[in-house]
């Protein structure tokens, strides 16, 4: 409790980066078959559902279920909703972008990411949204290196999201996982507001955002990223 409030950053012990790294790759698998279910007409309650079994079969926890109250097993944001979203009954529709942030958690260690995923035939906007996001988690990832700091980082994703005419949302950039890099872009302003239900967080003007989240291992000479997809050279999914 010490460390609450404080810039002070525990480095692991190998046992310990061992757990991380365990529960980073199970997040994945987790992550990988929800990929695989994304199409047009399904809703974010059977993601969800696909999360908590995905979860269980692999002797792991959802994380964000009861967290604070939160409803579900992971969070599911689309088009204009930035974070937090809450799984529902709607239908995906063609066009949409979704968003699914997954964290495990197992064995006393959690495992944390999320993609942004093209539903059917996204316009160009979407797309380009969609990819300088992407483009922002890699420039960022390039420069970790011991001794960086967090707001480097964060200058990395302003630029590059700025110089592509986006906004970089500012009251959501990271959280409690050891070492992170999360980058949320939207179309329009980086203004956000926060729906009746206290977790769903939306952009003001209703312009849709994007983001993707990866879990780090910071090292002497760089980064792993531990929850990096294990096929198709670590591209994420709407690359494919």
């Amino acid at each position: 409790m010490a460390l609450k409030g404080s810039t002070h950053i525990r480095v692991l012990d190998e046992e310990e980066i061992e757990g991380v790294r365990t529960a980073s790759k199970l997040g994945r698998e987790v992550l990988d078959i929800v990929a695989g279910a994304l199409e047009v007409g399904i809703t974010t309650d059977e993601i969800d559902l696909l999360v908590h079994e995905a979860c269980i079969d692999r002797e792991c926890y959802p994380s964000p279920l009861n967290y604070y109250g939160f409803p579900k097993s992971c969070c599911t944001s689309v088009n204009e909703v930035i974070c937090h979203g809450i799984p529902d009954l709607r239908p995906l529709q063609d066009g949409d972008l979704l968003n699914v942030d997954i964290t495990v958690y197992h064995r006393g260690f959690h495992g944390d990411l999320n993609e942004t995923f093209l539903i059917g035939h996204v316009d160009d906007v979407g797309k380009r949204l969609v990819h300088v996001t992407y483009e922002c988690l890699a420039k960022a990832i390039e420069v970790v290196r011991p001794g960086l700091r967090y707001r480097e980082l964060g200058n990395v994703i302003q630029k590059h999201a700025q110089a592509n005419g986006f906004s970089v949302v500012r009251s959501y950039c990271g959280h409690g996982i050891h070492r992170f890099v999360k980058s949320c872009v939207s179309e329009g302003t980086w203004r956000n507001q926060v729906w009746p239900d206290d977790w769903t967080a939306v952009t003001q003007d209703g312009k849709r955002s994007a983001q993707f989240e990866q879990t780090l291992l910071v090292t002497d000479t760089g980064c792993e990223i531990l929850t990096r997809r294990r096929d198709k050279g670590g591209q994420p999914y709407f690359m494919d």
